[in-house]
This record gives structure tokens, C-alpha cells and sequence, in this order.
């Protein structure tokens, strides 16, 4: 009997030991998952867009959902990588959970810069974006007062921006892994160390900072982990759908990030990870001295444990410098992306965030 290559390729797996068939069926899922698979849907939240500035677009989130927490939430996301993290999958969505729970979501989404935003500064985000983002939440919502939220970079700037506009009525403030002291920032310090690293000619030559060296960077923080962690889970769980899906959802977003304005990253990496301003008091911002002891709204301050880009360290000193009678540190065991996606957000960090809000709002 003559049979077809595909039909001999059939029997010859079906002769295999059955680890070794399973092991072959996993090769080539992960082979079709790599190669010919369409990227997942990500960002599925129904939203709206009610404000622009430059690439900026500001969303409301399922705006036809009855509100019952009256205080407005606008989240602030990082420079880097593209904010629905926060909205990643449905049943993996801070955004989606708290707009189900009541909350008026809104996020600023600072859009992917040009060439031509590579003069943009820390200034011009602080004292022109994230002001009239503010105002437009409050006149959309018809609220009196505004909850903010900043993750990693976006918590940052959402302290330096509370801390210039304590006239402002900003009631909740919470940040989710966002670094304030740089004294000790691990590897970073080391790879940042402006003995060996040329920040000025680096931002000179380039003008805007592309993603893969700051991606490049961080995987550097776990080499091995980063790098080959990813596929090697893949190749050994390819025959979990559900893993698969998720792989997938989270290997979109590591790569699908955005270059970094250059004078925006000189300020970041010079007068915060060099020299440590914000948390000394030595931080200006327009020629406006940015005090972290000026903020008096309620704070919730979250680290996680296993985080290498933000660790707890650099993140619990903002509690001692600020005036809030109501302060909270909260430290997840998560990491720095697993804080906002996966089982341990979904089951801690969501309804942390959730009832803390709703306590606070009343």
C-alpha cells in the first residue's frame, strides 16, 4: 500500500512512545502559535474618546454603565509600552473591574511620540497634559473631586503633578509599583551609573529613544529568565490553550512599546535615577520646586514583592514624605506586571484597589 508523506508523518507519530508524541504535538503548536497565528485582541473595554492633545487621547470606559461611585477615577500610565495593560483581556482588566463595580473610569493614553515630540519634557506632561486631562474628567462626570491612579513611571509623574497642585481637588491618589526613591534602584543603578553611562550624547544622537534599548535594559535585569524563559514555557505548556492565550496576550503587550521623548528620558534617568531628586526636595519642574510633603489626599501605596523594576524600596519612602493623615503601604506578592494581569491581580489587586476606592469616596 502507497501512502501520502502527510499519512506516513501520521503513522510514524502515532509509533512514538506517548511522551515523545506529546512532546512533538507541543513543538508544533509552538511552532503555529510563533509563525502563523493572529495576534490576540487586547484593550476590549468599551470606551470613548472625550479629549486629544498631540498624540494624547483621553477615554472614558463603558460610559452607558451606571456609576455609583461618584468620585472619578483618571489613571496615568508610564512613558513606556502602551497602557492596556490595564485593560488587557476581559476577566483580566483593572479597567474592566472597577467600571463593573460602579467606578467612572477614565485613562489618559499618551499616545506613541514622533520624532518631533523629542523635545517634550517632564514639564510640558505635568503641567500641560495631565492638568487639563484633570479638568476635562471633572466637567465630564459633573464631580466635585477626582481619584487618581499612576502605575510604575505614571505614578511618579501623577506624585510630582498632586504635589504642584495641592489646590486641586484630588480626594484618593493611588500608586500601583511606582518608583520614588532611587538611592538604591538594583541593577539599574549600576547600568545607569553616569560614570560609565553617556546619557547627553546618547539623547543627543538619538533625539527619541527607541523601545527595544529599553527593553533591551530591562531584560538585562534576568537575562536568562527574560530572554528564554518565555519560549521555554511555551515549549513545555504549548498544549494548554489557556496558557497559550495568555502567552500570547502578554507577549503582545512586551513588545508592542513606544520610543521615549529624549529630553524626557535625560530628566528621567539624570535627576532621578543619577541624582535622586524627587525624593530629596531637589526636583524642578519649570522652575517650580516639587515638595512630595505637599501632597494631603488619601494614598494608597502599592509594591510588589518580586518587582525588579520598582522594588518595595524604592517605593515605601514616599509614605514618610508626604502629609496625608490617611496613608496606606500595601505590599502584593506579585511582580511589577503581575501586580496589574493574572490570578494574583485579579484576586488581590483588583479588589484591593476596588474597596479602598469605595471606602475612601464616601
Amino acid at each position: 500500500m502507497n501512502y501520502s508523506s502527510s499519512e506516513a508523518l501520521e503513522n510514524w507519530i502515532e509509533a512514538m512512545p506517548e511522551d515523545m508524541k506529546q512532546g512533538y504535538r507541543r513543538l508544533n503548536r509552538m511552532t503555529e502559535v510563533l509563525t502563523t497565528e493572529a495576534e490576540p485582541k487586547v484593550g476590549q473595554t468599551p470606551k470613548e474618546v472625550i479629549w486629544k492633545k498631540n498624540k494624547a487621547k483621553l477615554y472614558r470606559y463603558q460610559p452607558t454603565v451606571k456609576k455609583t461611585n461618584k468620585v472619578p477615577i483618571l489613571m496615568i500610565y508610564a512613558l513606556i509600552n502602551k497602557p492596556y495593560i490595564l485593560d488587557l483581556t476581559p476577566g483580566s482588566s483593572l479597567i474592566e473591574h472597577l467600571t463593573n463595580q460602579g467606578h467612572d473610569v477614565y485613562l489618559l493614553d499618551w499616545g506613541t511620540p514622533g520624532y518631533e515630540d523629542r523635545n517634550m519634557k517632564f514639564d510640558d506632561y505635568v503641567l500641560d497634559y495631565i492638568p487639563r486631562a484633570v479638568k476635562k474628567v471633572l466637567r465630564t462626570s459633573e464631580a466635585t473631586e477626582i481619584s487618581m491612579l499612576g502605575y510604575c513611571m505614571g505614578g511618579t509623574m501623577t506624585s510630582i503633578f498632586a504635589a504642584l497642585h495641592p489646590e486641586l481637588p484630588i480626594r484618593n491618589l493611588i500608586f500601583m509599583t511606582s518608583p520614588f526613591d532611587f538611592s538604591d534602584a538594583g541593577l539599574y543603578t549600576n547600568f545607569l551609573d553616569k560614570r560609565y553611562f553617556n546619557l547627553d550624547k546618547l539623547v543627543d544622537t538619538l533625539g527619541l529613544i527607541p523601545h527595544d534599548m529599553i527593553d533591551f535594559g530591562n531584560k538585562l535585569l534576568s537575562p536568562i529568565a527574560n530572554f528564554y524563559g518565555p519560549y521555554i514555557t511555551l515549549a513545555d505548556r504549548a498544549d494548554n490553550e489557556k496558557f497559550v492565550h495568555n502567552w500570547k496576550l502578554m507577549q503582545k503587550w512586551l513588545n508592542d512599546g513606544v520610543p521615549f521623548p529624549g529630553e524626557t528620558y535625560r530628566q528621567w534617568i539624570g535627576e532621578f535615577y543619577q541624582e535622586n531628586k524627587l525624593i530629596k526636595d531637589e526636583l524642578y519642574i519649570r522652575g517650580r520646586q516639587v515638595k512630595l510633603s505637599d501632597i494631603t489626599a488619601n494614598v494608597l501605596n502599592i509594591a510588589a514583592k518580586r518587582d525588579n523594576i520598582a522594588s518595595p524600596n524604592q517605593v515605601e519612602p514616599l509614605n514618610e514624605k508626604i502629609s496625608s493623615k490617611n496613608k496606606t503601604f500595601h505590599l502584593l506578592d506579585t511582580g511589577h506586571v503581575s501586580v496589574a494581569i493574572g490570578r494574583k491581580a485579579i484576586n488581590e489587586t483588583y479588589p484591593l484597589i476596588d474597596e479602598w476606592l469605595t471606602k475612601n469616596s464616601k
